[in-house]
């Protein structure tokens, strides 16, 4: 089940809190509503699936496993800010 609201599918802004390369697993930091997702390293947009602690990203949020919202697409912001309108 479902905790707190139901947040809007994005884009958010965030940071990475924490990433544990050889789980492939993490967790973003949405700076309007405080909550945080986690996410695997497969929704790195860039498909390095690695990313750093603290990198600003843009995100998605969508439903996940275990009832928990979850953030399945990841793009740095400096990536998608360079890219085109």
């Amino acid at each position: 089940m479902t905790e707190g609201p139901i947040p809007s599918a994005g884009p958010h802004l965030g940071r990475v809190t924490s990433f544990d390369q050889k789980r492939g697993l993490g967790t973003v930091h949405d700076d309007t509503t405080g909550a945080e997702f986690a996410f695997h390293a497969t929704a790195i947009a860039d498909g390095s699936r690695r990313i750093e602690e603290k990198t600003r990203v843009v995100f998605t949020v969508a439903p996940g496993h275990l009832g928990r919202y979850e953030a399945p697409a990841l793009i740095p912001a400096c990536a998608a800010s360079d890219s085109p309108a």
